[in-house]
C-alpha cells in the first residue's frame, strides 16, 4: 500500500484482500502502470506475471475456483480483448474474476479531442472495451474520477460475489493513482430477494414429482460448489437416500470416495460419453432433480427425451418439467426446505439398487503394449484406487478426448476435479493449472491434447518461475481428434484419412521442456506410464512435461460413443473408397 496516500488502486486492493484474494495475475502495460505500481507496494496481495493475457485470465479463473474470487490486470485493448475468452468462460461457469485495466488519461483525452490522434491500443471508440465486456460480465464499469470510484468498485464487487460471475473495471490512466477515501466498513453483500409464494410452489412441485417417481435421481451441478453448499447437499442425500450423479463440470463437487452419499453415487453423467451403466440408469429415471446444473448440448438427449421429468433448480430460478417456470427463488433455500421436509416425512422415496462396475477397473493384460486412451485411464483408475498420492492430486482437464474419458473415473476426492466442460476452450487446462496451483496446496495433474497444449504451452514457463509442481501430460497424436470424430469418424480406421485442417505439426517436446525449465518424461507404453507416475510420487516439488504417444487412429471410447450418437456414423461400419488416383477417401 502507498505510504504517502491512499489511492483508488489501494481501495480496490483492500476490498479484494478483504474477500480473501492473495494473488493477481498480470501482463504489464503502460496505461495500467499506476495500478501495477500500487500492487507492488501493497501488503498481502502478490503480483503473478504471466506470459500471455489469455493465460493470465485462465489462471485467474482457476484461482477463483478455489479462493472464491480471482483477478487479472492487463493492458487496454490488446490485453483486454485477448483475455476476454477466459472471462467468457468464467461467466458461463460462474467464476467471479475481476478484470483490471486502464485507458487514456484525462489529459490524453483532451489531446484526442484537440488533435483527433488515435491513441495506441484503441479503436477510436474509447468505450468499446466496456461495451464488449458487458456481454460476459455482471458489471462493466469505467472509473473516470476518484470521487465516485469507491462506490462503483463496491457495487461491482458485490455483484460479482453475489452472482458468482466476472466484472470489468477500467479506470482512466490517472484515476488508479488518484487519492480517495479508505473503506469505511466491510463490503456489504445483500441476499437476493426471494418470492415466498414462488419458493413454496417450487418446493411442492418438486416433492410431488419425487414422491410419485418410480426411479428418482439427483444430479449435482457446479453452482453447488460456487455457493459452498456441499454440506447441505450431503445432508439432503442422507434425507432422500436415492441415487445421485453429477454433471462433468461438477464432478467431485462432493467426494466420490467416502463420506455421505458415497454408496449412492452412480457415476458422472456426460450424455452418451458417460459410462454405459450410468447412462442407462439415468435414462430410465422418471424424476431428475438437477441442483445448480448448467446444461450444454452434451445433455441434449436428456433435455429432449426426459425434459418433462426434470426439476431444474438454479441460482437464478427454476423450471419443473418443460413449462413450469419459477422466478425469484433460491437454490440455497430450496435445498434446506427440501431436506427439512424429508427429515419430517414418514414416507420414503423409491430407491433402485445400482452397482457401478466400471470397465476402467479391469486389469491391464500387457504393460508393454503401446499406450492408448483406454489403457491410460484404466491405469489411472487403478492408481486412484490404491495410491494415496494420486488421490490427493487435483486432476485438470480441458476440451479434449481425455475430458470425456476422465468423466468415467470413479473415486475423485471432493473438489479435486477441474474442467471447463461448459465453455470448452482449448488450452484452458494448462493455463488454469497456474491459478489452481497457487490457490491450492495439492499437486495438479493436467491432461491435455496436442492442440490445446500448443495454444497455452507458455504457462510451463510461469509454472517453473513460481516453483509449482504441476505435471502436464500431453496426449500426443498430432491431430484434433474430437473435431475429426465429428467430421468423419472413418478417419480412425486403418485406411482412414484425416482432414488436413485437423492435422497438427510435430513438436520436439523434450526441447520445449528444456526451454521452459521443466523436467521431461516420455510415455509410450503402459509400463512407461506407471514409471512416470512413480517418479511423480517421489519427486513432489518439480514441474513436469510428460509426452504420451497416442496412435493417431486411437479413438477414445467415450468420444466414439458420443460422436456416433450425434452423427449417426458408426466406426465399425466404415467402408473406405479409393478415388481415381488410388487414394483412400
Amino acid at each position: 500500500m502507498s505510504t504517502n496516500n491512499f489511492t483508488v488502486a489501494d481501495y480496490l486492493l483492500t476490498r479484494l484482500k478483504e474477500q480473501g484474494l492473495e494473488k493477481i495475475f498480470q501482463v504489464p502495460g503502460d496505461y495500467v502502470q499506476e495500478f501495477m505500481s500500487a500492487l507492488d507496494k501493497f501488503d498481502g496481495i502478490d503480483a503473478i506475471g504471466d506470459i500471455t493475457e489469455l493465460g493470465a485470465g485462465y489462471a485467474a479463473e482457476g484461482y477463483a475456483r478455489y479462493k472464491g474470487i480471482g483477478a487479472v490486470s492487463v493492458q487496454y485493448g490488446v490485453g483486454t480483448l485477448s483475455v476476454i475468452n477466459a472471462i467468457a468462460g468464467a461467466y458461463v461457469e460462474r467464476n467471479p474474476v475481476v478484470v483490471i485495466t486502464a485507458s487514456p488519461s484525462i489529459d490524453d483525452r483532451k489531446i484526442i479531442a484537440d488533435t483527433g490522434a488515435l491513441f495506441h491500443h484503441s479503436t477510436g471508440n474509447y468505450k468499446s472495451n466496456q461495451t464488449i465486456f458487458e456481454s460476459v460480465t455482471v458489471a462493466s464499469e469505467i472509473l473516470s474520477d476518484s470521487e465516485t470510484a469507491p462506490q462503483i468498485i463496491d457495487a461491482a464487487l458485490a455483484c460479482a460475489i453475489k452472482e458468482k460471475r466476472p466484472i470489468y473495471l477500467e479506470a482512466w490512466q490517472n484515476v488508479w493513482g488518484a487519492e480517495c477515501s479508505t473503506p469505511a466498513y466491510p463490503l456489504v453483500i445483500t441476499d437476493t430477494s426471494v418470492d415466498l409464494n414462488m419458493q413454496n410452489a417450487l418446493l411442492h412441485a418438486a416433492i410431488h414429482k419425487l414422491e410419485t417417481a418410480q426411479q428418482p435421481v439427483i444430479m449435482l451441478g457446479i453452482e453447488i460448489a460456487r455457493l459452498g453448499l456441499q454440506d447441505k447437499v450431503e445432508k439432503l442425500l442422507t434425507s432422500l437416500n436415492i441415487a445421485y450423479t453429477t454433471t462433468t463440470l461438477a464432478k467431485s463437487v462432493i467426494s466420490e470416495r467416502s463420506g455421505v452419499g458415497h454408496d449412492l453415487f452412480v457415476g458422472t453423467y456426460a450424455g452418451e460419453a458417460s459410462l454405459p451403466e450410468t447412462f442407462d440408469y439415468v435414462s430410465q429415471c422418471d424424476a431428475i432433480l438437477a441442483l445448480g446444473a448448467i446444461f450444454t448440448d452434451d445433455y441434449l438427449t436428456m433435455l429432449t427425451k426426459q425434459g418433462s421429468d426434470l426439476i431444474r433448480v438454479n441460482m437464478d430460478g427454476a423450471l419443473v418439467g418443460n413449462s413450469d417456470h419459477f422466478i425469484h427463488t433460491s437454490l440455497t433455500v430450496f435445498i434446506s426446505e427440501l431436506t427439512a421436509y424429508f427429515e419430517r416425512s414418514t414416507s420414503s422415496l423409491n430407491s433402485v439398487s445400482f452397482k457401478l462396475n466400471t470397465p476402467l477397473n479391469t486389469e491391464l493384460a500387457d504393460f508393454h503394449s503401446q499406450i492408448s486412451y483406454e489403457s491410460f485411464f484404466t491405469l489411472y483408475q487403478q492408481e486412484l484406487n490404491g495410491s494415496r498420492s494420486l488421490k490427493g492430486y487435483n486432476l485438470i482437464l480441458g476440451e479434449s478426448s481425455s475430458l470425456y474419458m476422465a468423466a468415467r473415473l470413479i473415486g475423485i476426492e471432493k473438489s479435486h476435479f477441474v474442467s471447463d466442460a461448459a465453455w470448452g476452450s482449448l488450452g484452458h487446462e494448462t493455463g488454469c493449472s497456474l491459478g489452481v496451483s497457487l490457490a491450492n496446496d495439492n499437486r495438479s495433474i493436467v491432461i491435455a491434447g496436442d492442440g490445446g497444449f500448443m495454444m497455452m504451452c507458455q504457462t510451463l514457463s510461469t509454472l517453473s518461475r513460481n516453483h509449482c509442481n504441476t505435471a502436464v501430460f500431453v496426449m500426443s497424436n498430432e491431430v484434433y481428434a474430437i473435431e475429426q470424430s465429428f467430421v468423419d469418424i472413418c478417419a480412425f480406421t486403418p485406411e482412414g484419412k484425416f482432414a488436413p485442417f485437423d492435422e497438427l505439426p510435430s513438436w520436439n517436446y523434450e526441447a520445449l521442456a528444456q526451454a521452459y525449465g521443466v523436467k521431461y518424461l516420455n510415455v509410450n507404453s503402459v509400463a512407461d506410464l506407471q514409471n512416470a507416475l512413480n517418479i511423480l510420487y517421489e519427486d513432489t516439488s518439480t514441474p513436469y512435461l510428460i509426452k504420451v504417444d497416442i496412435a493417431r487412429d486411437d479413438l477414445a471410447p467415450a468420444i466414439q460413443t458420443l460422436a456416433e450418437s450425434v452423427t449417426g456414423q458408426k466406426r465399425d461400419e466404415c467402408i473406405c473408397h479409393k478415388d481415381n488416383k488410388g487414394n483412400i477417401r
